[in-house]
């Protein structure tokens, strides 16, 4: 079963603060409106783009989404 990418961002958590991907994850699982059960690439960037302050730039977002795909193949 294909997992979501906010079920894939979870397993980044960790108390690294000078980790990018890791401060990205921590933030979002404070994020109760983050689109938890989607897939989509365009859904997520979207929500991120315009309604979150948290991620300092979209490179991140586009790091892990290739993490992302990559684990879930």
């Amino acid at each position: 079963m294909k997992r979501s990418f906010y079920h894939y961002l979870m397993t980044l958590r960790g108390p690294n603060s000078s980790d990018e991907e890791q401060v990205f994850a921590n933030q979002a699982s404070k994020d109760i409106q983050f689109p938890k059960q989607s897939d989509n690439y365009e859904e997520i960037s979207n929500y991120l783009e315009l309604n979150v302050d948290y991620l300092a730039n979209m490179d991140i977002f586009d790091r892990v989404w290739q993490k992302y795909l990559e684990n879930n193949r």
